[in-house]
């Protein structure tokens, strides 16, 4: 479902009891913004007499893609009719009649306003908060020392807003000079009938005697002669202005042109490429809201000086002047409108992508937006978008402008939408909610390729026009690289191939290739970003993780950072090629890392608790140093979404000889029966967390409550990690039993003074030879748990009858 974009894209906010009262006291151009939000739709006096009121309520709470929130849409309107009755009756005196009368007739029209559409004055309020917040940050950092970045950035938007007050004085002056060679050439072509007139006289003299002729026809004569000396001059001096004007056009259209490329080919880009590392986890794009300003100003200058070239090329063609001016208004006329075409189609945009992993049958959403619709009055025409899904291959025939034939890829359900105003924010958009892929035709795939790398693309296209049928415009974008899926276990490998594309694509780049190889830091900036947006945490990878992972990816020993600086790791090596000695590759072993940690253990991952990318050797090396007790957590070399328990005890088959121990992984599945804390709690001979802190202290507040006293005469069981091989040297006096450890260790004696009662050690078919796990003869884990439970349980309880 789509949260509002609004409310996600500025995450430092401004104290928001506060914002009204920094709101007053913008200046310049943010106060104009400011007080352009507000109008019949929402009077400014509704903001400031009720301004703690509507600053306190959860706007940001009502999804407003969602139909059924409409009803605590409708609360608040009512609400904030109910506050604005209150308000009114409150006021006395002179002034409190009138603010009186004012505040009940706003009550009213709010309510004849947004009564049938509560959720559209959810989305202005919304809007307004969000531009206020804005425009009050914008103005503290402009006036508060900031980083370097937000400088730049101020000193980039500043001069963006100055080109745009230099293309407005430009405007200005060349609509003064054609007001001027309107009126200029209007004077002339009375003069010219002056001269026809005095023509007119002149060829009627033959009809009069020849003294009447002689005497009136000489000052006729020098009429004429004034006359047309004048228009000889004033001739030129009209074609003069009109080259005048036509150079300052090219003027204005160069310094349009580089604005519009600043806009379009900067910071649109960046957006986009902002939103596609978003994709990876990456921060927000940001919202539109800026861009569609700065792209409105650009339409509306573009079509000023369309209609100036317009309105020139119609005086031309009233009064033709021999000269270059008509070739020079062609040339005008074509800039103008590839200008204004490039602005459309390149401000058609998708503002929230489908996602890249796209399973057959499955219900998907996208919006697109047009950012000059509202400023070009597109939507007195509502445009209709349609959506169809292609190959890679057509993709490219696309942007080479080749004859596709419509050709699509696949069928999409509800892929036609019409583009909506919404009127409170400007916008003009198209929400595809319900789509759905049908089916999918693949191409034939090369070499080792799997269906899991083959990138499709959503296509969105419509056609509308502006200016009263001047211009139609057939407008049409691609989404991000799209990877179809049929079944949740192909996702993993689809996810590698959507995460090398958004990390990896290049700018401007034929669809949709990506590098072979890439450094090994360029990757590590990608998992990284990955892993932090997956596992929710700010904590991220370290360089010791990512010295280990190196060591997994290149098959390395070195411990060294600068080694693998400048290291290529290839597609193939990243999810491909299986890792030596294993059925699975890096990426779907990392990314068992990530779901594990996300729906498990995130809170042990943000305290710090799990150490995690160790290998076996160097855990041993660690927990050796330490006393009996310590241990540690890492994820599982051997298999995909594992984490396994290492401690260092006493050797149970030579006294004076400690070992370190290796439980065997716990995955998913483990967890969903019982959480790692309180499996660490279960068992006592697990006592310091690596280096050296005590484990109630790390993971007691994770601990599940202990259960209630029994109901009735019922009792619940309650399940409880043991490890059956030892008895741990801390048996749980509460229990009166001993605890067991379960699995097997990794030798590494040494002598140590400490000593402690160890039971001679079970046979376990699950252990190698070297303490490993054949992971093919594990059991289920939750019927391992069920067995060795049932026998203390039938004891303790056997007296119950349920």
């Amino acid at each position: 479902m789509k949260k509002d974009r609004e409310s996600s894209v500025a995450p430092q906010r401004v104290s928001k009891m506060a914002v009204w009262i920094q709101a007053q006291q913008l200046q310049g151009d943010a106060l104009h913004q400011m007080q352009s939000l507000y109008g019949q739709h929402f009077p400014i006096e509704v903001r400031h007499y009720l301004s703690q009121w509507i600053e306190g309520q959860l706007w940001d709470a009502i999804d407003l893609e969602n139909p059924q929130e409409e009803f605590k849409a409708k609360r608040l309107l009512d609400s904030l009719i109910q506050e604005l009755q209150n308000k009114a009756e409150h006021q006395v005196g002179e002034d409190g009649f009138l603010l009186k009368i004012k505040l009940g007739h706003y009550a009213s029209q709010l309510k004849s306003t947004y009564d049938r559409c509560p959720l559209e004055l959810v989305r202005c309020i919304k809007h307004i908060l969000y531009t206020e917040q804005r425009l009050v940050r914008e103005a503290t950092n402009s006036s508060s020392p900031v980083g370097g970045m937000m400088d730049s950035m101020s000193q980039k938007y500043q001069q963006i807003n100055q080109a745009f007050e230099e293309l407005r004085l430009l405007t200005q002056d060349t609509e003064n000079d054609l007001r001027k060679l309107q009126h200029n050439q209007e004077y002339f072509i009375i003069q010219y009938q002056e001269s026809l007139r005095i023509q007119a006289q002149l060829t009627s003299l033959a009809t009069l005697p020849p003294a009447d002729r002689q005497l009136r026809e000489p000052a006729l004569l020098s009429k004429r002669a004034t006359v047309e000396a004048w228009l000889t001059r004033e001739a030129n001096t009209l074609q003069k202005y009109r080259l005048d004007l036509a150079e300052k056009h090219q003027k204005t259209l160069q310094l349009l042109r580089k604005q519009q490329t600043i806009i379009l080919d900067d910071e649109l880009i960046q957006w986009k490429r902002r939103q596609q590392l978003a994709g990876n986890g990456g921060p927000p794009e940001g919202g539109l809201d800026i861009l569609q300003s700065w792209c409105e100003k650009l339409a509306e200058t573009i079509w000023q000086n369309r209609q100036q070239i317009r309105r020139a090329e119609h005086l031309r063609q009233q009064l033709p002047i021999p000269g270059p001016i008509e070739e020079l208004l062609n040339e005008l006329n074509s800039t103008i409108t590839d200008i204004i075409s490039a602005l459309v189609t390149s401000t058609f945009i998708i503002e929230k992508q489908p996602p890249q992993v796209l399973k057959t049958q499955t219900k998907f959403a996208a919006t697109v937006r047009l950012l000059v619709g509202g400023k070009l009055n597109v939507h007195m025409n509502p445009p209709q978008v349609k959506a169809t899904i292609i190959s890679e291959q057509q993709a490219k025939a696309l942007l080479k402008n080749e004859n596709t034939r419509n050709d699509s890829s696949g069928e999409i359900l509800n892929n036609n939408c019409v583009m909506e105003y919404h009127q409170t924010t400007g916008t003009l958009s198209a929400h595809f909610r319900n789509m759905s892929l049908k089916r999918i035709k693949r191409s034939d795939r090369r070499g080792a390729e799997s269906v899991t790398e083959e990138k499709f693309t959503i296509l969105f296209e419509s056609q509308f026009s502006v200016g009263g049928n001047e211009l139609v415009f057939q407008v049409k974008t691609l989404s991000l690289p799209v990877v179809v899926i049929v079944h949740g276990s192909q996702d993993n490998n689809a996810t590698a191939t959507v995460l090398w594309d958004n990390a990896f694509a290049e700018p401007g780049r034929v669809p949709f290739l990506v590098p072979d190889k890439v450094l090994w830091p360029q990757l590590c900036d990608a998992i990284n970003m990955k892993y932090k947006a997956e596992v929710q945490s700010n904590r991220g990878l370290s360089e010791e993780n990512l010295v280990f992972l190196a060591q997994k990816a290149f098959s390395s020993s070195s411990n060294n950072p600068d080694d693998y600086r400048n290291m290529t790791m290839t597609w193939s090596q990243f999810n491909r090629e299986s890792l030596p000695g294993r059925n699975f590759t890096f990426w779907q072993w990392f990314d068992g890392v990530m779901e594990l940690t996300k729906k498990h253990l995130k809170p042990h991952w943000n305290d710090g608790a799990i150490l995690g990318f160790v290998n076996k050797q160097q855990a041993q090396d660690m927990l050796m140093s330490k006393p009996n007790g310590t241990f540690l957590l890492r994820f599982s070399d051997s298999e995909i979404g594992g984490i396994t328990i290492a401690w260092v005890a006493e050797n149970p088959n030579k006294a004076g000889e400690r070992m370190v121990w290796n439980l065997m992984p716990y995955t998913t599945k483990d967890f969903s029966i019982r959480s790692l804390a309180d499996r660490i709690s279960d068992l006592n001979h697990l006592l310091f967390l690596y280096p050296d802190r005590p484990k109630d202290e790390v993971f007691s507040k994770y601990y599940t409550p202990p259960l209630s006293k029994a109901v009735d005469g019922y009792v619940k069981p309650q399940i409880k990690q043991v490890v059956p091989e030892f008895t741990t040297a801390n048996p749980d006096p509460a229990s009166g039993n001993p605890t067991y450890m379960d699995h097997g260790a990794s030798p590494a004696p040494v002598n140590h003074p400490h000593t402690y009662g160890i039971y001679p050690p079970m046979s376990d078919s699950m252990l190698d030879a070297d303490g490993e796990f054949d992971l093919d003869d594990t059991m289920d884990v939750a019927r391992h748990v069920e067995e060795l439970l049932r026998r203390p349980v039938e004891s303790q309880w056997g007296g119950q009858q349920s």
